[in-house]
């Protein structure tokens, strides 16, 4: 494994590019926004991206209370960590897009008052298992993601449901797109997803080590914990 990771960044590297090729290049420039309408192809692949690390925290998070796995736990923290990290893009690109097209940086519309609770409730979730010292706090951590977990489908069926001043989906729920922006926009998600990988795989390993060597730290020092008399 640890010799095909160069190859896979590499490809994702070479992906990455690509795709930013295609998003300022060759997709076409949309007739009402403009240049500035290319920001989607960064900004929805992101959301898809986060969403897709929240589910894999949810199962996993479900996993380690039914099974008390350390493995699930490691992937439950990973998951949110990188999770955040696409959630805070869609959050930082949002408002720079919105600026020229709303004429205002942000409005407490439905979809982006749920994402911004969304990002709040795995921030939390992180600083939770960060500073709590606790021997409950992984079984306290994976409850809350998985309550947070619902509001995944808050954010993304907001806009089909409720009258919101962001865009209809582009794919169902009565949006369009065109072909050729599909097709960019497909590429693009499936680079992020590469890159959601890459840092999944390494972030997995290294809390891997980082456990283990606590695990020996915890064990010598209470080896070494001098006995008192007899």
């Amino acid at each position: 494994m640890k010799r095909l990771f160069p190859i896979f960044g590499l490809l994702t590297g070479v992906l990455l590019s690509y795709a930013l090729y295609l998003a300022l290049d060759v997709a076409p420039t949309e007739q009402t926004m403009g240049d500035v309408q290319r920001i989607f192809y960064y900004h929805v692949p992101s959301a898809w991206t986060a969403f897709l690390l929240f589910f894999i925290n949810f199962a996993a998070s479900v996993v380690y209370l039914i099974r008390r796995n350390m493995k699930a736990d490691v992937v439950a923290l990973v998951a949110a960590e990188i999770g955040v990290v696409f959630c805070t893009v869609v959050l930082v690109t949002g408002p720079i897009w919105a600026r020229p097209v709303w004429g205002i940086w942000w409005t407490w519309d439905l979809r982006l008052t749920l994402t911004l609770v969304l990002w709040l409730i795995y921030v939390s979730y992180l600083m939770l298992r960060r500073f709590s010292s606790s021997g409950q706090t992984p079984q306290i951590a994976a409850v809350l993601a998985v309550l947070g977990a619902l509001d995944v489908p808050l954010v993304y069926f907001s806009i089909w449901f409720f009258r919101t001043q962001h865009p209809q989906p582009v794919i169902g729920g009565g949006g369009s797109i065109d072909p050729r922006m599909l097709h960019v926009l497909l590429i693009n998600w499936a680079a992020f997803s590469c890159l959601a990988v890459m840092m999944f795989w390494s972030r997995y390993h290294l809390e891997v080590i980082k456990r283990e060597v606590d695990d020996t730290q915890a064990l010598e020092a209470l080896l070494e914990t001098p006995r008192g008399p007899r």
